[in-house]
């Protein structure tokens, strides 16, 4: 997501299970106004938002206007509840489960994605786009969900009794999201084989960065795990990256595996800490113009740096690594990322409700659309299903070290680079 002086926009369409709103950070709700739109102008008002930012030009080969006469000039409304339904009827034609209509409770709730703190069971969620499945992006890590295995990828069929055929990931959230301590089932599907979660709720801090010094056979390293794009998450990776200067190591491996996304700006800002020089990334709206972020010279380390990713690995964490592959400045190491490459805005609405339009999608800076497929790593090397849980779950004091195929092999990347660097600085 990326916060601008009047709206917030999402670099990813995931939504984080919990129950406490954060306002504080851009959004200002029009709910407490004066006036309120009548149900019809709140019609309108949605209408008009897409009309005015929607990526595709072409509404995805819909009739935007004969949606304006179906629903606006040629309907009324006696209550705000028959003009949410249209609301989503209206925009389900776009065929986009990214644009969606949020009630005034599922807005609120919808902002806590950036505030570290929550209520839930701790994962991100988003629609396929394909077979409009639920499907879990990553479990955030040392929540309930992640404890109790859930994996990114993962379907989701139920949740509790009730199939979530045909269901949006608001209403899924609405099911999922209760008070700490209590409970909700989640039937999942993965890899053809249908398992059940009994998650008990719980009020979840998160804090984005975690680090320490690891003694490896490259020598002495920096590792830092990033779990997440939140509005703290850049300072606390500056201070990270800071303290393991002091402690001379030679090199880092950043590790984003599981890292579902958040803040666009975040993203940046993390980037500039490790470039000096460079498109970061482009953003292209429906007209073709294109809006670049890039280095600022301010880069904290120019030592060699080593990036973890797989496919739970999704949105500002694909900018992140896209930047860092195409500037050359890091080498990725792991599995395929998620592939969400479409930026949203989120508006609020009169009444106090909100608008997620997807207005924009983003490139790397070698101009590479992720959005599907995702980032290819430079160094691949897979773990399946039953490896991952092991080794997030049930051995986790083996993840990042040589007991961890990814780390391992990120710590032998690291130490050819050093022997590389080291070989050249002596033929000077």
């Amino acid at each position: 997501m990326v916060i601008t002086k009047n709206r917030l926009v999402l670099g990813a369409t995931v939504v984080t299970l919990s129950t406490i709103a954060v306002t504080s950070l851009g959004i200002h709700s029009r709910g407490q106004a004066l006036f309120k739109a009548s149900p019809k102008e709140l019609v309108d008002e949605v209408w008009q938002i897409v009309q005015r930012q929607y990526v595709d030009g072409t509404f995805n080969q819909v009739d935007w206007q004969a949606v304006r006469n179906e629903y606006v000039k040629n309907k009324s409304y006696s209550n705000q509840q028959e003009a949410y339904k249209s609301i989503r009827e209206m925009l389900k034609k776009l065929d986009d489960p990214y644009t969606r209509f949020m009630d005034p409770g599922e807005f609120k709730n919808m902002q806590v994605d950036t505030s570290g703190e929550l209520t839930g069971i701790g994962i991100t969620i988003s629609q396929d786009e394909k077979t409009k499945q639920l499907v879990v992006i990553a479990p955030i890590e040392d929540t309930p969900a992640f404890k109790a295995g859930v994996l990114a990828k993962d379907v989701i069929l139920k949740i509790d009794d009730k199939s979530t055929k045909g269901m949006d990931t608001n209403q899924a959230v609405s099911l999922i999201r209760g008070e700490a301590g209590t409970q909700v089932s989640l039937t999942i599907q993965r890899n053809g084989q249908t398992k059940q979660f009994n998650i008990k709720r719980a009020r979840i801090e998160i804090h984005p960065v975690k680090y320490s010094q690891k003694q490896t056979p490259a020598g002495n390293l920096g590792y830092i795990r990033l779990n997440q794009f939140s509005a703290n998450a850049g300072k606390e990776m500056q201070a990270a990256i800071r303290d393991l200067e002091t402690k001379k190591v030679s090199g880092y491996i950043l590790d984003l595996r599981g890292n579902p996304g958040g803040l666009l700006f975040s993203s940046i800002e993390i980037a500039r800490m490790w470039l000096n020089q460079g498109t970061i990334v482009s953003t292209i709206d429906r007209g073709g113009e294109r809006e670049r972020e890039v280095a600022n010279g301010r880069a904290l380390t120019n030592k060699p740096l080593v990036v973890l990713v797989d496919k739970g690995s999704a949105s500002a964490s694909e900018i992140l690594s896209g930047a860092l592959q195409d500037n050359k400045r890091a080498t990725l190491v792991g599995t395929q990322t998620f592939g969400k490459g479409l930026v949203q805005s989120v508006r609020p609405l009169e009444d106090g409700s909100g608008l997620a339009v997807t207005i924009a999608k983003y490139h790397t800076p070698s101009d590479r659309d992720i959005n599907k497929h995702g980032i290819d790593p430079d160094v691949k090397v897979d773990l399946s299903d039953a490896q991952r849980q092991d080794l997030w779950l049930n051995e986790r004091d083996k993840l990042a070290t040589l007991k961890d195929p990814q780390f391992a092999k990120a710590v032998e990347v690291m130490g050819k680079q050093l022997a590389a660097k080291g070989t050249a600085t002596a033929e000077k």
